[in-house]
């Protein structure tokens, strides 16, 4: 009898080792669901881009994913966050295309942005503009200019430059456009809404000294959010299913028997 209720137990789920690892298996989704969400809100924080200034990397009312770095983090080409009072009182997102040191210019004789003396390959910026305003002249900046970024300051550029008021536009200013690489809160890692992507780093700030960013650990999280409610779905689908498989085959064994 007793041996009989324990079989009858273990198959129509609730009892025996599949209860048992459904239950491990629920309580390591919730782990990581929950985990992958905490873990991203303390990582991350969003942003809505409120201009065309960066198009095409980011449409105007995009939703970003923007890591929260400081300024020892920033590199070449990364799109960042910032908070400068003699830009705005709001933050604002670009492309840091100058660090301490560096001397940018523009234009050499092929319409291009030079860094330290060597020409950009920006494939991320709307080029030609005249593709965009029917104005542009084609060069990476309608606006000529040659600066040195001084120690701990940042050179920012948008990707739309026919329309972008960046650093060029406060070149007149005592900082040159300068922005100090403190004002800077977060690093763009990826569009969330309406097309969700990871933003590319450039290749042609790869050689220059500390290289590109490299992207934050969203996937690693979206992934850990997804295997977690896998997890939970599948734990909770176990006993349910158990008990209709374990009525199933007792009901064709009750026919083999009476046949």
């Amino acid at each position: 009898m007793g041996g009989s209720q324990g079989s009858i137990r273990g198959r129509d789920g609730r009892g025996g080792l599949g209860n048992v690892l459904s239950g491990i298996a629920v309580a390591i989704g919730f782990a990581l669901f929950l985990g992958g969400f905490v873990w991203g809100a303390l990582v991350y924080q969003p942003y809505t881009v409120p201009t065309e200034s960066m198009v095409p990397t980011v449409q105007a009312g995009d939703r970003v994913l923007a890591q929260r770095i400081d300024g020892s983090q920033v590199r070449h080409g990364d799109v960042v966050i910032f908070t400068d009072s003699v830009w705005s009182d709001s933050p604002m997102v670009k492309r840091v295309v100058g660090l301490g040191g560096d001397t940018v210019r523009c234009c050499d004789a092929a319409g291009r942005l030079t860094l330290n003396g060597k020409p950009l390959v920006e494939s991320y910026i709307a080029d030609p503009e005249s593709t965009l305003t029917g104005t542009g002249s084609g060069k990476a900046s309608d606006v000529t200019f040659e600066v040195t970024v001084p120690q701990g300051k940042l050179f920012l550029l948008g990707d739309r430059r026919s329309i972008s008021l960046d650093s060029r536009a406060h070149l007149q200013e005592a900082g040159q456009g300068m922005v100090p690489l403190t004002s800077v809160s977060a690093r763009v890692d990826a569009r969330a809404w309406p097309d969700p992507a990871m933003l590319a780093r450039p290749t042609t700030y790869a050689a220059l000294p500390g290289g590109t960013s490299s992207p934050g650990p969203l996937r690693l999280q979206v992934t850990a959010v997804v295997a977690g409610a896998a997890l939970v779905v599948l734990g909770a689908a176990y006993g349910p299913l158990a008990r209709v498989l374990g009525r199933t085959g007792r009901r064709r064994e009750r026919a083999g028997a009476r046949g």
